[in-house]
């Protein structure tokens, strides 16, 4: 017994210290590609220190759920794959004990990393994607840092293009700004032989100083006697002061301004927002049936007859032979009939868009509502599928260190996003139901890791080549005997 424990300790401390490292790993590349991501938003904003690391721990908390199933696939590929390699799991095999002996402590520690995974993402998660968009949409919307390059154009003042051809400490030589603030239409052109650029005391506002130079500014709103002349004005210039509209404090956004979205509810609110949508699509789509129903398209009212021209209007509308009636009526009525039923034709095509438009909202936020709902599940079990594959492919393969079990994890982890991604695209376009799609790549993945794990306990050499050409060549006598062709006379045969 006691040697069974100190086996159970011995690969429980090699597990957990690889999962804690290729974690870490993990989490460190997925930063790297956030940041990657969110390179345009955050450089150049002049934003704190403090603000960019309370982002990155905002990051890294959404980045958890995608990067503990990759963690635990690669810690358990590694970590198998290192015992086989070393001849330890054929010991332990050897001594007695099965795979699934092997692997209990392992099973009972990913049982409770996939239960604190799934309170993670109940209730750790909602509140960290809600105030990491948040804190970037705020970082998002902050002027950039007043820094003026030289011999390139400059965007960051709202509606101005700004160029400067030389710099001598706090003066721009050779300035040319294009001020679209008005419009394109009526741009403003100013050149100057050099100028300085400063905030206001209140640092909401840019003061631009102007030397020597000259301004353009287009009149089109102006009226004239002919719309080809285009008045303009030119000024010339030896001081002149701009103003323009510069908030260079970092505002930040209140966190309620997430507060609806779904990535910010946990199981309680989703079920709460999922039935009060549900009630919101059910009425309006019983009310555009209605109305399709009384007027829109079955409904015919003693207008439309009028329209027609039927001779009775009194008489039923069913009772009328339509082509008769049309081709009764004079050039004159046919073509007011026509000209009538093409308006009519397109009110409806207008009416349908905008009830699907009206239908269409609603519905794409219960979809988002309810993936989200199975994300929380499926995120969770799929740390149990991968651990599932990951130990049962590291005892067949025997490879350890970290080139073929990283590849084959990448692989896998690739094949599991791109399925998961295309399960939640079909059930956010309502194509799927939600649980369809949420856990497609959890069907997809949980027979492979069912099938790894029976090879395993069976000691079946998976990777083998000889197995295969022994399986094909087992397939081929069947299908010659099939055939009416032994595999003696295929012999025969070929000689």
């Amino acid at each position: 017994m006691s040697f069974i424990k100190k086996i159970d300790s011995y690969i429980l401390k090699r597990f957990l210290v690889l999962l804690v490292m290729t974690f870490l790993i993990v989490i460190f590349i997925l930063l790297m590609q956030f940041l990657w991501k969110h390179f345009e938003d955050l450089i150049g904003k002049g934003v704190g220190w403090s603000v960019l690391a309370e982002l990155f721990v905002y990051a890294t908390m959404t980045l958890v759920p995608l990067a503990l199933p990759l963690a635990l696939l690669l810690a358990s590929l590694m970590t198998f794959g290192n015992l086989g390699e070393s001849f330890e799991l054929t010991a332990m095999k050897s001594s007695g004990i099965s795979l699934f002996r092997i692997i209990r402590p392992l099973v009972i520690l990913v049982g409770f990393i996939v239960v604190a995974a799934f309170f993670f993402s109940n209730h750790i998660l909602p509140k960290s994607q809600r105030d990491m968009y948040t804190l970037l949409f705020s970082i998002r919307h902050k002027s950039p840092e007043l820094d003026v390059p030289v011999g390139e154009f400059y965007s960051g003042i709202n509606g101005v293009n700004l160029y400067v051809r030389g710099k001598d400490k706090n003066i721009l030589k050779d300035l040319m700004i294009y001020d679209f603030s008005n419009g394109f239409n009526n741009a403003t052109v100013l050149l100057a032989d050099s100028g300085k650029i400063q905030l206001t005391n209140d640092k909401k506002h840019l003061l631009l100083t102007l030397y020597n130079g000259e301004s353009f500014e287009n009149l089109r709103e102006q009226k004239m006697s002919s719309p080809d002349n285009i008045p303009y004005r030119r000024e010339s210039f030896l001081l002149k002061e701009v103003l323009y509209d510069y908030d260079s404090d970092f505002n930040r956004y209140d966190e309620s301004l997430l507060q609806d979205r779904h990535i910010s509810k946990n199981i309680k609110e989703l079920s709460r927002s999922i039935d009060s949508i549900k009630l919101i699509v059910q009425e309006r789509s019983e009310s555009q049936v209605q109305e399709m129903l009384d007027s829109r398209y079955f409904g015919f009212s003693g207008r439309h007859r009028n329209a027609l021209f039927l001779p009775n209007p009194e008489k039923s509308y069913s009772q009328y032979d339509i082509d008769s009636a049309f081709i009764n009526q004079t050039n004159a009525e046919i073509e007011i009939s026509i000209n009538h039923a093409m308006e009519r034709a397109k009110n409806m095509t207008d009416h349908i868009t905008y009830n699907k438009f009206l239908l269409g909202e609603p519905q794409m936020n219960m979809n988002s509502h309810s993936a989200e709902w199975h994300r929380k599940f499926s995120l969770s079990f799929a740390c149990l599928i991968f651990f599932f594959i990951g130990a049962p492919l590291g005892a067949i393969i025997r490879k350890g260190g970290f080139g073929f079990p990283v590849v084959i994890s990448v692989l896998m982890f690739v094949v599991y996003y791109i399925i998961d991604l295309t399960g939640y695209k079909m059930a956010r376009e309502n194509i799927w139901e939600a649980y369809q799609g949420m856990w497609l790549s959890s069907a997809v993945l949980f027979p492979i890791g069912v099938f790894l794990t029976y090879k395993a306990a069976k000691d079946a050499t998976l990777f083998n080549p000889d197995t295969y050409i022994k399986l094909f060549q087992n397939i081929k006598n069947k299908i010659l005997k099939f055939i009416g062709r032994p595999e003696e006379e295929e012999f025969k045969y070929n000689q």
